[in-house]
Parts: C-alpha cells; sequence; structure tokens
C-alpha cells in the first residue's frame, strides 16, 4: 500500500483489512455470513492513516501494561491425587481487553472479525468420546497499525463453546500486539483448596504483573534473562536459536501427516487453496499452532465430503448443463475450484438441477 509522506519502517507495519476504518460492527442474522463470519452493517468510512514507527512503539507499550489487580481473575488448572491442592493460574476477562483498547484506541479505533468453522466427530483421548470441536478465528485490526489472527478452540460438547472459543481467539489475537501477553510468564502458584475444590484465597500478584511495577521498569525472569544474554556472535546467536526451537508435538506429527494425506483426494488446486485461506501456509509442516492444524483439518474433510456429493451429483446433470453452471462461477473446469465456499456452491447448484432433470 503506497501511503505519501510515510517512512518504509511505517509502511511495512501498516496491514489493514479491506474493511479498512470503521465502526464498530454490530451482529445480527442478516449480517452473518455462510462460513459463520460477520459483515459489517455500519457504513465504511475513510481508511485511517499509519501511525509512525516511534508512535507505535509507544502505543504498543501501554497495551502492554499489566491489567488492573481488580481485572484479574484466577482459576485452578490442575489438582494434586488427593484433590486438596490446586494450581491456579491468572486471567482476565475479555471485557478487560476491549476496555484497553477502547481506552488508548476509542471504539472507533480498531474492529474484530469472527470465523466459525466445526470439525468432524473424532475420538477424544480422555474419554473416548466422539466429539467435534469449534473453532473460532479472530482477525483483530487496530487502524493505523496493523492486523494480527488468532484461533480458539473448545469441544463441541460443551455448553458454552462458541463463546468459550471465541474469547479464547480473541485474547490470543491481542497478546500478539502485547495486550495480556504478560499473563503467559505465569508458571503458576498451588494454594489449599476446601471440599469442592475451591480456592479460600487469591495469590497476590508478584511486581511486575502490576501497572505501577511494570511502569516502574519491572519484567517477568524469562524477559530479563533473555534480555542480558548476549551470544559472542551472530553465529552463535542462531546456532542457539535452533536449539532452543522443540521438536513438534506427536499431536502436531499427526496433525500435519493427516493432512498431507488430503492432497490427493482434493487434488492440488483445492488443497493449496484451503492450505493458504485457513492458515496462509503452503504446507501444512509449516504450521506448529494445533489448534490451526486441526482447524485446516476440519476444513478440509468438509471439503472432501462436499467433492463426494459433487461427483454423485454430476451424474444426472448433462455435460451441457454442468458447462453452464461451471461459466456461471466463472469457472472453466471442475479443476479451478480452490476454495470450500466455491464447492459449496457448484454442489448446491448441481443438486439442484440434478433433481429437477
Amino acid at each position: 500500500m503506497e501511503v505519501n509522506g510515510k517512512t518504509p519502517e511505517s509502511r511495512a507495519l501498516l496491514c489493514l483489512g479491506e474493511e479498512g476504518f470503521m465502526s464498530a460492527m454490530r451482529k445480527t442474522p442478516e449480517s452473518v455470513r455462510r462460513d459463520g463470519s460477520y459483515k459489517t452493517l455500519s457504513t465504511h468510512a475513510p481508511v485511517a492513516a499509519p501511525f509512525s514507527l516511534e508512535k507505535i512503539r509507544d502505543l504498543v507499550a501501554e497495551l502492554e501494561v499489566p491489567f488492573h489487580p481488580s481485572q484479574v481473575e484466577w482459576r485452578v488448572t490442575s489438582m494434586n491425587q488427593e484433590k486438596t491442592r490446586g494450581l491456579v493460574m491468572p486471567y482476565a476477562d475479555p471485557r478487560a481487553y476491549t476496555d484497553r483498547l477502547n481506552e488508548i484506541f476509542t471504539p472507533a479505533g480498531w474492529t474484530r472479525r469472527y470465523v466459525v468453522t466445526t470439525s468432524a466427530n473424532f475420538e477424544r483421548e480422555e474419554d473416548k468420546k466422539l466429539v467435534a470441536k469449534v473453532f473460532v478465528t479472530c482477525d483483530l485490526t487496530i487502524h493505523g497499525i496493523g492486523m494480527h489472527s488468532a484461533t480458539g478452540e473448545e469441544w463441541a460438547d460443551n455448553q458454552h463453546a462458541g463463546t468459550s472459543a471465541e474469547a479464547q481467539a480473541f485474547k490470543r489475537a491481542c497478546s500478539c500486539f502485547g495486550l495480556g501477553r504478560y499473563l503467559y510468564y505465569f508458571g503458576g502458584v498451588w494454594v489449599d483448596l476446601d471440599e469442592r475444590q475451591r480456592f479460600q484465597e487469591a495469590p497476590e500478584l508478584v511486581g511486575w504483573a502490576t501497572p505501577g511495577g511494570w511502569r516502574n521498569g519491572l519484567r517477568p525472569p524469562q524477559l530479563t534473562e533473555s534480555k542480558n544474554h548476549k551470544p559472542a556472535s551472530s553465529n552463535k546467536k542462531k546456532v542457539a536459536s535452533l536449539r532452543r526451537t522443540p521438536p513438534p508435538s506427536p499431536e502436531v506429527q499427526k496433525l500435519v501427516r493427516q493432512i498431507e494425506d488430503m492432497a490427493d483426494p482434493l487434488g492440488k488446486r483445492m488443497y493449496r487453496g484451503l492450505l493458504k485461506s485457513v492458515a496462509n501456509v503452503w504446507k501444512p509442516s509449516e504450521i506448529s499452532d494445533a489448534a490451526r492444524l486441526e482447524q485446516v483439518l476440519a476444513t478440509m474433510q468438509s471439503a472432501e465430503r462436499e467433492v463426494a456429493r459433487l461427483e454423485t451429483a454430476r451424474q444426472g446433470v448433462s455435460s451441457e448443463e454442468v458447462e453452464t453452471i461451471l461459466q456461471s462461477l466463472q469457472l472453466r473446469s471442475f479443476d479451478q475450484v480452490n476454495s470450500l465456499e466455491v464447492l459449496q456452491r457448484l454442489v448446491a447448484a448441481l443438486e439442484e438441477k440434478a433433481g429437477s432433470v
């Protein structure tokens, strides 16, 4: 994007989405697209000019400041065998994230977009039940700075699966801008639990996890150690970085193999198109996040089912009618289909025509 009067550094940081600068989106039944994303019902305003690099650094620094202790809550994440002690971790409600964004940028200075997908049923390891997963991807745009995406997930048999996955995706996208990222540096605190597995008293936040401590220069030990570590040469730095990179988990490796096995059933164009549209990569091995891999696999499994429906439907339609349908979708052949949305439209048109014959 060409922006007059701005430095190359500031232009590189500008990654506004197509919808540009707009007021907050309103979600109504009419505004929900077929793929689960929301479209805005508000009018478009001019695209916001990017901030200078110095201004962006100042804004990100404000986003990185910890939440006020009154906005931080604690949850039990695991317990000992007797269930008398639990490991608690801090978290903040999505409203705390929204309040911070509104405070710094105003409600008109940022937008978010959600895309919801659901996987096919598969066996859950802990209880061996066949359950689907709900995936929500959040595209968070701060006008004048840029956009980040993140994915949340939850089991479909959870009554609040959509809400939980949406909140998770939103918080993860916020952390890409620095907001709430400090919470990832907590290792957990062991506390006593009562007979209902509840803790009696919340732990006290350490200095670096409070606004005052952070503004006074206190930082998590992990950041301090990282900052003080200075390799002797750039080559040593690269070697150390490679050594610190952990190998993919067995779960990630299994998902990558399952996705690679979808290449032949889907065809090269559809396979690559789904990888690019869902995860913005060309190879599944480039994805390290298990949740994103599961989302890609779920989308490809849906596409595989649509391909089977297509093969059945086209048997009942003449070649001339097939050509007409392809032309209506601006396609010359089936091989040009590279997205799930186009595939679904093609299948619907073929099935409608086959049913009318």
